[in-house]
């Protein structure tokens, strides 16, 4: 079978596996985390490992299952730039509305 120029070689369904396997363990990690904060106390950690954990789901989901790490690099530069600026934007709201404080 020929492939055409410019033609990618995507993941397989056993990696397909592999990566929902690998996401659903994360989330378990997730629901861990808010039962662990609620039992403990985390000094301040659980936010902060609950938004990177979700930061890592939906890089791995926007990589795998929307194929952007099979794409041209300008596209995953300007996803990228649109992510970042997302979550800024985001920041952003949570210190106007005094949702989270910088300092003490």
């Amino acid at each position: 079978m020929a492939t055409h120029p410019g033609e990618h070689h995507h993941p397989s369904p056993l990696q397909y596996v592999k990566i929902a396997i690998l996401l659903a363990v994360l989330t378990v990690i997730e629901v861990a985390l808010f039962y662990v904060n609620e039992a403990a106390d985390m000094r301040g950690w659980d936010a902060p490992l609950l938004i990177f954990l979700a930061v890592l789901k939906f890089v791995i989901v926007v990589g795998w299952y929307m194929h952007l790490r099979f794409e041209s690099s300008t596209l995953s530069k300007f996803f990228t730039a649109g992510f970042i600026l997302a979550i800024i934007l985001y920041a952003v709201m949570l210190l106007t509305f005094g949702v989270i404080a910088l300092g003490s």
